[in-house]
C-alpha cells in the first residue's frame, strides 16, 4: 500500500553568479582577455567601455551583493521591471581606475617573435630537394609522424599503410627507408631518428670522423648506451681501453648533443609568456603592491539597452509582445551586471589574498632570501582574510607576483613547517635551500649520498629522516649521487 511521506531537507548550493564568480577567480591574468571577449560576444548588453566613446554618457550599475540570485520577481509586472534599476543620472564612476593598478603602459600587448614552426622547417627543407611526387608524398607522410622530439615513433609498415589508404601511394619499405635517410640530413641534426641512440649517431656522424674522440664517442653510443645512462664510467673505461681524463672528452662529446631535437624548433611556440597578476615595489623599506591592469577592464551595461527600458516605460504594459522584449532585455541586462560583479569581487579578492601574503611574508619580499620565508600553509591565509581555503588555493594556483628578485607563481611561497633542535619553526624551503647548496658544492667525482646530506642537515641543527631528504632532493629534480657523478 503506497504512503505519502513528507520530508524537510535542508541543502546549500551555489547559486549561477557564485559558480561564475569562482571560475573567474581561477582564471590567470594571461586568459583573462580571452574570458571577457567571449562575455562580450555572448551579451550584447555588456560593453567594453575602452572601445566606446568615452564622451557618451555611461552608467554605474547599481551597488548590489554579487551572490544575490536576481530571482525575487513580483507578479506584478508593473514592478517586476524597473528602468531605474538601471538607469540613473550620468554620475558614473569607472570602478577599473579604483583598483590601484598598473599605468597604462604595462597594459600593452607584449610583441611575439614570429617564425617558422618545427614542422614548417622540415617542409621547407623537403620542398628544397628534387623528388618525384610519390617521394614527396612519403617524405610529407614522414614528417607528419614525427612527434614533439623529432622522432619517428611509428613502425615503416605503419606508415606505408598511412599512405596507402590516406594519399593512395603504394611505397615499397626500401622506399620509406630511402626518404628517411634523407629527412635524418634535415636541421636540426637528430630528426627523424627512431630511438635515442640512432639519434645520437646521426648528430655523431654528422662530426669530423677524422678525430678520434669522435670515434670513440660513436663507439660508445653503439655499445655502451646503458653504461652511458647508468654512469658505469668505470667499466667504459676498462672497455675503450681509455684513461679517465680521455674518458672525460668522450662524455663531454656525447653530452653535447641534443636528445630532444624537435625541442630546438618547437619549444619556442610552446612556452607562454607568464603574464604577472601582481607587482610588489619596494619603496625605501615599504612594499608597495599594485594589481595588473588587465585585471581591471572597462566594462559597462550598452546604453541601447537601458534605452529599450525607457521606451518601454512609454509602450503598452500589457501588450505579450513587449513583455516577452522586456524580459529578453532584463535577462541580458543581470547578465551583465552579474558579470561586472563577478570581475569587481575578483579584483578585491586577488588583492585581499595577495596582500595576506605579502604581510605574512614581508622580510621576504624585502630581501629575496628564500631562508627569510615563514611555514606557509593555505589555512593560515584563508584565517587572515576571512575567507575559505578553496578560495586562496584559486589564487595561489594560477596567479603570478612580479618582484625585484623575478616573477613567481604564489603556490611556490607556502610550505609546512620544520622543528629545529631548538624548537623553532623553519619552512622546508629553508632546508630545500641548504640542500641545494650542499649539492652544488660538492665534489662531483664523489657526490654527497643521502645519508651524507642527512648528517649535514643534522649538524646544522635540522634532524630528518633520509627518506624526507630524498623526498625534497626529487621534489627539486636532482638525480641520486650516482647520476650526479662526474669525471
Amino acid at each position: 500500500m503506497l504512503k505519502q511521506t513528507l520530508q524537510q531537507k535542508l541543502l546549500q548550493k551555489l547559486s549561477p553568479q557564485q559558480i561564475q564568480f569562482i571560475k573567474l577567480l581561477q582564471v590567470p591574468t594571461v586568459s583573462l582577455d580571452a574570458r571577457i571577449k567571449e562575455e562580450l560576444e555572448e551579451n550584447p548588453a555588456l560593453e567594453d567601455g575602452s572601445l566606446t566613446n568615452m564622451n557618451d554618457p555611461v552608467e554605474e550599475y547599481p551597488d548590489r551583493d554579487p551572490d544575490d540570485n536576481f530571482e525575487n520577481q513580483e507578479n506584478d509586472f508593473e514592478e517586476e521591471f524597473s528602468v531605474d534599476e538601471y538607469i540613473q543620472e550620468d554620475d558614473y564612476n569607472d570602478y577599473s581606475t579604483n583598483y590601484g593598478g598598473d599605468d597604462d603602459e604595462d597594459r600593452k600587448e607584449i610583441p611575439i617573435a614570429v617564425q617558422d614552426s618545427f614542422f614548417e622547417s622540415l617542409q621547407n627543407q623537403l620542398d628544397l630537394l628534387a623528388l618525384s611526387d610519390k617521394d614527396y608524398l612519403v617524405g610529407q607522410q614522414i614528417i607528419g609522424s614525427l612527434d614533439d622530439d623529432g622522432y619517428l615513433r611509428r613502425p615503416i609498415l605503419s606508415l606505408i599503410d598511412d599512405l596507402a589508404f590516406s594519399q593512395n601511394v603504394i611505397a615499397e619499405e626500401a622506399e620509406v627507408e630511402t626518404i628517411l635517410k634523407l629527412i635524418q640530413d634535415f636541421e636540426p641534426a637528430g630528426i627523424g631518428a627512431r630511438g635515442l641512440q640512432e639519434c645520437l649517431l646521426i648528430q655523431l656522424r654528422k662530426k669530423d670522423q677524422s678525430n678520434p674522440i669522435i670515434n670513440q664517442a660513436i663507439k660508445v653510443v653503439e655499445d655502451y648506451l646503458e653504461e652511458f645512462t647508468k654512469k658505469h664510467y668505470d667499466k667504459i673505461e676498462k672497455q675503450l681501453g681509455v684513461n679517465s681524463e680521455e674518458l672525460k672528452d668522450i662524455i663531454n662529446e656525447i653530452l653535447k648533443l641534443n636528445p630532444k631535437p624537435g625541442d630546438s624548433g618547437a619549444s619556442a611556440g610552446k612556452q607562454l609568456h607568464v603574464i604577472p597578476d601582481f607587482h610588489i615595489m619596494n619603496n625605501d623599506g615599504t612594499l608597495h603592491l599594485t594589481l595588473n591592469g588587465r585585471n581591471a577592464p572597462e566594462l559597462r551595461v550598452s546604453r541601447s539597452y537601458q534605452e529599450m527600458f525607457e521606451h518601454y516605460e512609454k509602450a503598452e504594459k500589457t501588450d505579450k509582445k513587449m513583455k516577452e522584449a522586456v524580459q529578453f532585455v532584463k535577462q541580458k541586462l543581470d547578465s551583465a551586471k552579474w558579470f561586472i560583479d563577478a570581475i569587481k569581487q575578483r579584483q578585491q579578492t586577488l588583492l585581499k589574498t595577495m596582500n595576506a601574503i605579502m604581510e605574512y611574508q614581508y622580510d621576504y619580499f624585502l630581501t629575496g632570501d628564500e631562508r627569510l620565508l615563514k611555514p606557509m600553509i593555505l589555512k593560515d591565509i584563508a584565517d587572515k582574510i576571512e575567507m575559505d581555503i578553496s578560495t586562496v588555493s584559486r589564487v595561489a594556483n594560477s596567479k603570478y607576483v612580479q618582484t625585484e628578485f623575478g616573477t613567481f607563481l604564489l603556490k611556490s611561497f607556502f610550505s609546512e613547517a620544520i622543528q629545529t633542535d631548538s624548537g623553532e619553526e623553519v619552512s622546508n624551503k629553508e632546508v630545500k635551500k641548504i640542500l641545494e647548496e650542499c649539492i652544488a658544492n660538492e665534489n662531483k667525482r664523489k657526490p654527497l649520498a643521502d645519508e651524507k646530506l642527512t648528517e649535514i642537515l643534522k649538524e646544522k641543527g635540522y634532524t630528518i629522516a633520509r627518506r624526507t631528504v630524498a623526498k625534497y632532493r626529487e621534489a627539486m629534480n636532482i638525480p641520486v649521487a650516482r647520476l650526479r657523478k662526474e669525471l
